[in-house]
């Protein structure tokens, strides 16, 4: 008895911890006794009831292709009694053969005894040898995506809560996909064992000789994006599909406004700040803490005595900011994620040309409402022999985390099944900078903006930007390599960091591009920007940024220079804006610029704009 009490005991903690994965899998309550037995012993038991079985292509044409054989296997049932939906135990673990994130895949199959192996047999690729061929690395690479799942950690640091993907072993990887299922099968990460295990459960009854399959877009409802989605592995004709993507509609914003918990301000009158007044300023920021000196400003640890309030935390009720304290001036304005998060930076993109995509920023489809018109543009692009490098960018993550560069549309396809994320023309043809004993590499120039107010429109560049280099020479391969396609190299342990100044920067720039001086690529650069502010606050909140009169923020823009051709078929340097910041990280700002937030301040609160090294752009 005491032994029953025990595992009843045991089975309730799994279940409360549990409970809520294994709903939002749809695993039947029925199973979860046996799931969680099986669970703790580590029973894998569907060899008893399931095998699989070769099966003969119903078009029987070998196709030869780069090595990549047709999938013949099928899972069936092979237990003489079938397999139940009321039987209780009618519930199997099925094993991950490899669980990894993207970063590490390539490193992974060249280094683990065994893995290129097992990857490849399993996706029916020729290889027999015993050291790992590059071809079929790459060929596993790009095979991958046609058995890859992933989950990702709700908990932990932001590299942590990265996707991870995995595919299942041999068995799990050959259950084929119907749009009428037979079985279903979800990912659960076991708490107590801290291991993801891949759960199947039957969804009908079945005879001996049925065969176990599952569907490969469960939950999509509507019929053109479940076709993309499936594309990996059943081909559909898109001709019909439009490529133009046109503003998202008001739904849209007000969708992400609710989201975001965000609570828009009452009407209020400006502030004028007397020009005696010793403003309290309130911070948990160490950076504002340290070097805020101007005598205009005193710190102070109480919130409520304070006349600024700059913080990190996204602040929400501006309704009672407003209604209560509505002269306590802020560092964020609302509804300044319709810049800041890179789905509605690409919608809002959208304004300045009536629709059409705005020069400044490269194509750019949102993967989750977007992904029809994505695949035609693709297809396209292809049939005319054009570049189809695209990247993959989170919607609201920053450092490159999770952001993935490729010509291969399946990869692109299935990372809609991980965190949002939009997809934009990775730059083919970017403005390079020669570094000595390296080579041509790529690079980001990174501006300090300053946002004082959106009714009138008034936005400021700090002169000082700040330059990121890769560390080594730029090509169109090897796409995983993080330290030739990206250049953020601050974050990442044991790379080398480029420092190169502004004020270094500028004369070397103009001596490798002698014909493009840097006041003229920098007016473009500017033009842009206030460009993308002008259509950013055309709009009342939600639908853009808040006029609210007490707000004041920082926004760091990242940009890459790409070339182009102009009016009269010159080369050209276009800036290319990749992502805005918000309360970026100011430690190298202030590392070299002591000054840095007494400008910051001065411009913004004081409107001393003149005495500070900004330029005013709008």
């Amino acid at each position: 008895m005491n032994g029953d009490k025990e595992a009843d005991e045991e089975f309730n903690v799994f279940s409360a911890l549990h409970a809520g994965a294994m709903r939002a899998s749809g695993i039947p309550q029925i199973y979860w006794k046996s799931l969680h037995h099986k669970l703790v012993n580590e029973i894998y038991d569907a060899g008893e009831v399931f095998g699989i079985m070769q099966f003969q292509p119903e078009d029987d044409q070998e196709e030869e292709k780069e090595k990549i054989k047709e999938v013949t296997c099928k899972v069936v049932v092979t237990r003489e009694s079938g397999l139940q939906v009321s039987e209780p135990n009618s519930v199997f673990l099925v094993d991950h053969a490899w669980t990894y994130r993207v970063e590490n895949a390539r490193r992974q199959l060249e280094e683990i005894p065994g893995l290129l192996a097992r990857m490849a047999a399993l996706m029916g690729l020729d290889f027999h040898g015993e050291a790992p061929d590059p071809d079929t690395v790459e060929l596993v690479l790009e095979e991958m995506w046609k058995y890859n799942q992933t989950y990702r950690l709700s908990q932990g640091s932001a590299e942590e809560k990265v996707p991870v993907w995995y595919i299942m072993d041999e068995f799990g990887s050959q259950v084929q996909h119907s749009d009428q299922p037979s079985c279903g099968m979800a990912p659960l990460f076991f708490i107590q064992g801290q291991l993801t295990y891949t759960v199947l459960w039957p969804l009908q009854d079945l005879q001996k000789g049925d065969e176990v399959t599952r569907d490969y877009t469960y939950g999509e409802t509507d019929p053109l994006v479940r076709r993309c989605r499936l594309l990996p592995w059943v081909p559909a004709d898109l001709e019909g599909v439009s490529t133009v993507t046109s503003e998202p509609s008001d739904a849209y914003y007000e969708g992400i406004l609710k989201e975001n918990k965000e609570m828009l301000p009452v009407e209020i009158q400006p502030r004028a700040v007397p020009e005696d007044k010793i403003l309290k300023v309130y911070s948990h920021m160490r950076q504002v803490r340290d070097t805020l000196t101007h005598p205009r400003f005193q710190l102070t640890g109480e919130e409520e005595e304070a006349d600024i309030i700059w913080i990190f935390d996204h602040i929400k009720d501006y309704r009672k900011l407003s209604e209560e304290r509505p002269h306590v001036m802020v560092s964020q304005f609302p509804c300044e994620s319709v810049v800041t998060v890179k789905d509605c930076l690409a919608a809002v993109a959208r304004r300045v040309r009536g629709g059409q995509a705005a020069e400044w920023l490269p194509e750019t489809f949102n993967l989750q409402t977007e992904l029809p018109q994505f695949i035609r543009r693709y297809q396209q692009r292809q049939e005319r022999g054009e570049d189809n490098h695209w990247i993959c960018k989170p919607w609201n993550l920053a450092r490159g985390l999770d952001t993935h560069i490729t010509n291969n549309l399946d990869y692109i396809i299935r990372q809609r099944e991980s965190i949002p994320k939009v997809v934009c023309k990775y730059l083919e043809d970017p403005v390079l900078f020669s570094r000595e004993e390296v080579g041509l590499v790529k690079f980001d120039i990174r501006y300090m903006l300053l946002l004082r107010s959106v009714q009138p429109l008034r936005l400021y560049a700090y002169n000082v930007f700040w330059l990121r280099f890769a560390n080594r020479p730029f090509s169109l391969d090897h796409l995983d390599d993080y330290q030739k396609h990206f250049t953020v190299m601050n974050y990442a342990e044991g790379v080398e960091l480029k420092q190169v100044h502004y004020d270094e920067f500028i004369p070397m720039f103009e001596k490798q591009y002698p014909q493009y001086p840097w006041k003229e690529v920098e007016g473009e650069v500017f033009k842009a920007f206030r460009e993308l502010f002008q259509v950013a606050s055309s709009r009342p909140a939600p639908y853009g940024i808040c006029a609210y009169p007490s707000s004041r923020a920082i926004y760091a823009v990242d940009l890459m220079l790409k070339w182009s051709t102009g009016e009269i078929g010159e080369r050209v340097m276009k800036p290319q804006i990749l992502e805005v910041n918000f309360s970026p990280d100011c430690a190298r700002a202030c590392l070299y610029h002591p000054s840095f937030y007494n400008h910051m301040f001065q411009t913004l609160f004081l409107d001393q704009a003149e005495h500070c090294p900004v330029t005013q752009i709008v």
